[in-house]
């Protein structure tokens, strides 16, 4: 049995968050979008539930914080390149997100920060094949670095 992952989000504008994501590459799930909520698909098995601030508090008696001044998660998507990487996080600030801190290259993995409008953060990575077969450290002194 697959396993789906729905991620919910809070948003301050539901229209805005899913031009956002639009540009990512996703597509939208109509049947489980409304006024509410926007069900975006980011592939077969993973989905992010954009939720109006006021109806994502119906499902939790927490307080909801804000992803501008807080991070509570970040989720992150691994990419079949570099190139992927920075293609994706292009999209993102062009549609209205900001990179958070500069990129990250270990030398066996390359990763960039993209927050949302609404601040929620997203990871976005390349690991070199090898380093994910024996690891990074093995990786890396085959290939005469140190791991960081």
């Amino acid at each position: 049995m697959a396993t789906n992952i729905f991620v919910n989000l809070p948003t301050n504008d539901l229209e805005r968050s899913k031009a956002f994501y639009a540009a990512l590459g996703t597509s939208l799930n109509p049947q489980f979008t409304d006024d509410n909520a926007a069900c975006i698909v980011w592939d077969d098995n993973v989905f992010f539930m954009v939720l109006r601030r006021e109806f994502f508090a119906t499902f939790t008696d927490k307080p909801i914080g804000d992803p501008a001044v807080s991070v509570q998660a970040s989720t992150a998507f691994s990419c079949d390149s570099r190139e992927e990487v920075d293609r994706i996080i292009e999209a993102g600030l062009a549609a209205g997100g900001a990179e958070p801190r500069p990129a990250q290259d270990l030398g066996f993995m390359y990763s960039r920060d993209l927050d949302d409008p609404d601040g929620n953060s997203l990871g976005f990575l390349y690991m070199a094949p090898e380093a994910v077969e024996v690891g990074p450290e093995a990786y890396m002194d085959d290939h005469g670095q140190d791991v960081a």
